[in-house]
């Protein structure tokens, strides 16, 4: 009898407890005085605003170039993984969970548009989107984990899966994605890179003589340079056709770059920057206080802005 009443209890106490599960999802972030000390995982410019996101729900805000910093209004608590504004006032963010948020205030408040129980692909989906790109305030793309990915042509009010556009039969992650030119490219796993010509047809794979991953892919035009794992970046000259080796000197991974009306930067998950004006040959810049950054951006006024573990940083690169 005493075997039977325990085995009820414990029952009780479990069901307990799924009962009182806490739905991220379901959970506004929580305001915090500490917010903007908090990682940062990507980083977006809505006009001269610059929008941040990152754990348990947090987007911050700055209208200063990043010295003074203010809590949004975020529906859930789920982590947040990047951020893109079509314009100084529409912005989406995306996460995990397959989280889909849309502001149409500058990033100041946020609704959840979708998220993996619904996110077009009929069953429950809770893999992660990594990162998100808008064109205008009606098309977009937003990728992630295990080959995801989600599209729409309707502001956001549709996310559906789009998969079938990607020459990713592996299903491998897909890190990253960017507008460079007139064409849209898909970082990934594996040496994964895709490319769009226009962005709005199907995205194939360009050869590229590399097999780790790659994080990012930056450019201006023709000129691109994808990089990843330990220290690992690539030049193509051509949009991809060829591509050569670029000499980082580093073996951290590179997590984030810019491409720069003078040349590219790129910045080490360790904090270290680099610089080269032609993207093959790269050298090392002064950064007070190296720190793990995710994320990089160009600020209103020339300035760098990277996000990682302490939040964010603002400062002038110094050409050696």
């Amino acid at each position: 009898m005493k075997r039977i009443l325990s085995s009820l209890a414990a029952c009780l106490c479990l069901c307990g407890h799924a009962a009182a599960f806490d739905d991220p999802l379901a959970r506004p972030a929580r305001p915090s005085a500490l917010a903007a000390h908090a990682p940062v995982n990507g980083l977006a410019m809505a006009g001269r605003r610059i929008v941040a996101v990152g754990q348990r729900g947090h987007i911050l805000y700055s209208d200063d170039a990043g010295r003074n910093w203010r809590q949004a209004s975020v529906p859930v608590s789920v982590d947040l993984t990047a951020v893109s504004f079509a314009t100084p006032q529409e912005g989406w963010a995306v996460g995990h969970d397959g989280a889909i948020l849309h502001s149409a205030d500058g990033g100041e408040t946020w609704l959840l548009q979708a998220d993996g129980r619904n996110g077009g692909s009929g069953k429950v989906d809770d893999r992660p989107l990594l990162d998100i790109r808008m064109a205008d305030k009606l098309r977009g793309m937003a990728v992630g984990a295990f080959g995801l990915a989600r599209c729409t042509g309707d502001g956001g009010r549709q996310w559906l899966a789009c998969e079938d556009r990607l020459d990713n039969p592996q299903g491998l992650h897909l890190n990253a994605i960017r507008a460079i030119g007139d064409n849209l490219y898909i970082a990934g796993e594996q040496g994964l890179l895709l490319r769009s010509a226009g962005g709005a047809g199907r995205f194939s794979a360009l050869a590229l003589p590399y097999r780790g991953s790659l994080f990012g892919v930056v450019g201006d035009g023709p000129r691109l340079l994808a990089f990843g794992l330990r220290g690992n970046a690539w030049f193509s000259a051509d949009s991809g056709a060829t591509w050569e080796q670029s000499t980082t000197g580093l073996r951290s991974g590179l997590a984030a770059g810019l491409a720069l009306p003078n040349g590219f930067v790129l910045v080490s998950q360790t904090g270290q920057l680099l610089f080269s004006e032609s993207g093959r040959q790269f050298a090392p810049q002064p950064a007070p206080q190296p720190e793990p950054v995710t994320a990089a951006l160009l600020g209103a006024t020339g300035e760098m802005v990277t996000g990682g573990v302490r939040g964010v940083r603002v400062h002038v690169l110094q050409r050696r």
